[in-house]
């Protein structure tokens, strides 16, 4: 408000008091201004698109034919540290473009410094890269790999033809580190060696991604399986990176229908059925969870970018990103079930609510 007393500079009447244990007076703590702080902090680091980061490693895990172990919540740890150093990274670098084109932003607006900001994405990036070394040195590698992708991104890709690429490939790297870091440490236990306890039972078939396998056959060992899970996650990154580039000024049509797309292709990959790969006798979770799964992918989706292509606008094309962002959850539930591990994929499909309920309060862009 114009009148309000503090915007004017007058002093207030006087502090708040409450009484102390000892029955005398003390000054009551800041409440106000120790939630605009966490508040500030909260949008800075986005929170509200934090949620999308612990599938990557769930459906690394899946693709790669392992259940989910102690490398996978070593992965989820590591890359929650590294997405949020890269949010705190990303307005650090744009706090003198954010000063014109978003003054509300923490930084311009004076509610972070720009050094606070830089000194979050450096201790985050060394807490990512510590809980990666703890999965082994295979784990560490990916990880050092999509720490300079994401510190090269925001510092000097993110305004070049390559920045979209180099966002996709930050998010194959995540989940190839799920995949990475739960291979590596299951088969460092004793007595486990390579053959750690598949995803699939023995009568699951494989995901179309992978070669053929009999009924009998093991469940694959290796990260590398999780590679074309990882591109289909890094495809549907550059397609919401690409509309991204435009949600300030708006007027582009062509950024959300080549999303569009992509995201249609990504939707029927998952559902076709190639013959003589053994897919139609698919576990019957996995039959009636996979559709589900990808519908609410494509909806999440599809729809806002259908929506930002008929009428690219600022809002509309915002809202496009934020759906986008929003449809990582069901993609990896999708991705998830398709490498045969339904449960999992229903266990990160619970991160849906939570994802709304913090989108109604922090924006994810």
């Amino acid at each position: 408000m114009i009148g309000s007393p503090r915007l004017l500079g007058a002093r207030p009447a006087a502090p708040p008091y409450s009484l102390s244990g000892a029955g005398g007076t003390a000054p009551a703590p800041d409440r106000p201004a120790t939630r605009a702080r966490l508040r500030a902090w909260a949008e800075l680091l986005r929170v509200s698109a934090l949620v999308t980061v612990p599938g990557d490693a769930l459906a690394g895990a899946a693709a790669a034919g392992r259940r989910p172990g102690r490398g996978t919540a070593l992965a989820v740890g590591a890359s929650l540290c590294l997405y949020e150093a890269g949010m705190a990274l990303n307005d650090w670098a744009d706090r003198e473009e954010d000063a014109v084109d978003r003054p509300h932003r923490p930084i311009p607006s004076g509610r972070v410094t720009p050094g606070a900001a830089l000194a979050a994405a450096a201790v985050l990036t060394g807490a990512g890269l510590a809980l990666a070394s703890r999965a082994g040195r295979p784990a560490l590698a990916v990880a050092s790999g999509l720490a300079a992708t994401v510190w090269a991104y925001d510092l000097r890709l993110k305004h070049t033809q390559l920045g979209p690429a180099a966002m996709a490939t930050a998010r194959t790297l995540d989940l190839m580190l799920g995949a990475t870091a739960t291979v590596a440490t299951m088969s460092a236990q004793p007595g486990r060696g390579g053959a750690a306890s598949p995803t699939r039972s023995a009568t699951a078939p494989a995901p179309s991604a992978a070669p053929t396998r009999s009924a009998t056959a093991p469940a694959p060992s290796a990260p590398s399986a999780a590679l074309p899970a990882a591109l289909a996650l890094g495809a549907h990154t550059y397609a919401v990176t690409a509309v991204s580039r435009h949600e300030v000024q708006g007027g582009s049509t062509a950024a959300p229908m080549a999303a569009l797309a992509g995201v249609a292709g990504i939707g029927a990959a998952f559902l076709r059925v190639r013959p003589g790969t053994g897919e139609p006798h698919r576990a019957p979770a996995v039959r009636l969870l996979l559709p589900a799964f990808t519908a609410a992918y494509l909806h999440t989706s599809a729809v806002p970018l259908l929506h930002a292509a008929l009428n690219p606008s600022p809002p509309l094309t915002q809202r496009a990103v934020g759906g986008g962002i929003r449809a990582m959850i069901p993609l990896q539930a999708a991705l998830t079930a398709r490498a045969g591990a339904p449960v999992d994929g229903l266990a990160v499909m619970g991160l849906v609510p939570l994802a709304r309920a913090l989108a109604r309060k922090v924006s994810a862009t």
